[in-house]
């Protein structure tokens, strides 16, 4: 009967060990640590670039030329199986109409509208045929085009969800014909106000009749393209002529923002802060950490706040969308168009940066770079393009992209603070002692102010319904 040995593993030996083991060694070793890491901490390019402004009495107020509000938002929907209707009110964003209150008269004028389903690649209007209504786009893309100078096809941008188009066919003596076609690039849904039926509620009401004379009347003489009131000038005389007399008004409300708050408590006990605070400090590296997080939420707040985040306070005019769905160079291009005037920082998600790396490569081309606080970072048309991810992603796989001029003197987009509080620990960040409870338990109030303000409209713009997935 034969017997078989097992060979020796190589990390045994047969013989007794004649040092110390390692695993016993660790437990009188100094180990070396590293402090407490966050994954949640970015880049938080948005606090980097927006100069701060020096809020001391905690409200910043913006004042602007007088402006007449002439209609230039946009327009919601409400939909009931397959039937879409606009809601009455919301005719009010029409020029003709803005102002106009009269809910039996707006809601007749809903009632009129006619509702049709497109296609890709349906026509809605053509260039050249009567203009004859004005067209609401409850759901979808069009393609704006018109005829160029050199017999090709000129683009005029796109309209989206909201935007209308021909809104002059209601309210000229001669309005013409088309000058743009509408194309489908989505399916979706428009609802249209022929000029006739708008007409006839028009007859029939006094008081819409009223509105549209003083509309006709009054508008042009008092603003200026950008809706400003005008400033009447003389140029180009020779002699002794009268010149025109004039003046700046201004708005007689001005909007104000008010300094936000990010707050919270921070709890350490006693017992850790006496007996645990080496090699480290326990208390700085709570308070580190928390101070963090709360610029982590700062920098959400200054994009997705409903009152004074760069999402909700970009104007309606400054919101265009993609031709196709992903950003490609020119979405990029016309973004830069919106905020011409000197922009100077493109912010993005870091997958809609990916999704715009992808176009620029299918077309073969190579973004620049440009330096920017000592970091190479990526450029179009010399504008840095920053990863921010505070912009939010839908379900539907969708972002925004935003233009930003910056600067008080170049009336654009700051940021606003206040500093020199008490217990200030960073620029507008403080902590304060709360005291010790029964349970030994250390608090620390830990406060940071902060909000934003949009000087003028065109410091901001936002390429809205950006595919990153596509």
């Amino acid at each position: 009967m034969t017997t078989s040995t097992e060979p020796t593993p190589a990390n045994e030996t047969s013989h007794p060990r004649l040092s110390l083991d390692t695993a016993a060694a660790k437990n009188l070793a100094t180990t070396t640590k590293t402090p407490p890491q966050m994954q949640g901490i970015t880049s938080r390019w948005l606090l980097r670039v927006l100069p701060w402004v020096q809020v001391n009495g905690g409200t910043f107020r913006v004042n602007r030329r007088l402006t007449h509000t002439v209609g230039n938002g946009r327009v919601e929907f409400i939909s009931t199986g397959a039937e879409v209707r606009v809601i009455p009110a919301e005719l009010g964003e029409l020029p003709a109409l803005a102002g106009f209150t009269d809910e039996a008269v707006l809601l007749e004028l809903a009632g009129a509208c006619v509702q049709r389903d497109f296609t890709p690649g349906e026509v809605i209007v053509e260039a050249g045929a009567p203009a004859d209504a004005v067209v609401l786009i409850a759901h979808g893309k069009l393609a704006r085009r018109g005829p160029g100078a050199y017999d090709t096809e000129t683009d005029h941008g796109v309209l989206a969800d909201g935007d209308f188009h021909g809104e002059a066919a209601l309210t000229d003596p001669d309005p013409g014909t088309w000058s743009h076609t509408l194309r489908a690039l989505t399916s979706g849904t428009v609802l249209t106000l022929p000029r006739e039926a708008f007409q006839a509620v028009a007859d029939r009401s006094p008081a819409l009749a009223e509105h549209l004379a003083a509309y006709a009347a009054a508008v042009p003489a008092q603003r200026n393209a950008l809706g400003e009131a005008d400033i009447s000038v003389a140029s180009g005389h020779v002699g002794e002529p009268v010149l025109p007399g004039t003046f700046v008004d201004y708005e007689a409300s001005p909007r104000e923002y008010e300094l936000s708050v990010a707050q919270t408590v921070l709890r350490v006990h006693s017992r850790v802060a006496d007996l645990y605070n080496e090699p480290m400090n326990q208390v700085e590296e709570q308070l580190r950490l928390t101070v963090e997080a709360l610029r982590e939420r700062q920098e959400h707040e200054l994009v997705n706040n409903r009152e004074f985040g760069l999402l909700h306070n970009a104007d309606l005019r400054q919101r265009i969308h993609t031709r196709s769905g992903p950003p490609t160079p020119d979405d990029l291009d016309e973004l830069l168009a919106t905020v011409w005037k000197d922009p100077s920082v493109i912010l993005a998600h870091p997958r809609a940066i990916a999704a715009f790396g992808r176009e620029c490569s299918a077309r073969g081309l190579y973004p620049g770079s440009t330096d920017l606080e000592g970091h190479a970072v990526p450029a179009w048309r010399g504008i840095p393009v920053l990863p921010c991810d505070k912009l939010p992603v839908t379900a539907a796989g969708t972002t925004s992209i935003l233009a930003l001029r910056t600067g008080e003197k170049a009336q654009g987009v700051v940021g606003l603070h206040r500093t020199g509080i008490p217990d200030e620990y960073q620029p507008s960040l403080s902590v304060r002692f709360m005291g010790i409870n029964d349970q030994a338990v250390i608090s620390y109030l830990v406060s940071a102010y902060y909000s934003a303000a949009v000087l003028v409209p065109d410091a901001l713009g936002i390429l809205e319904d950006v595919e990153i997935g596509h």
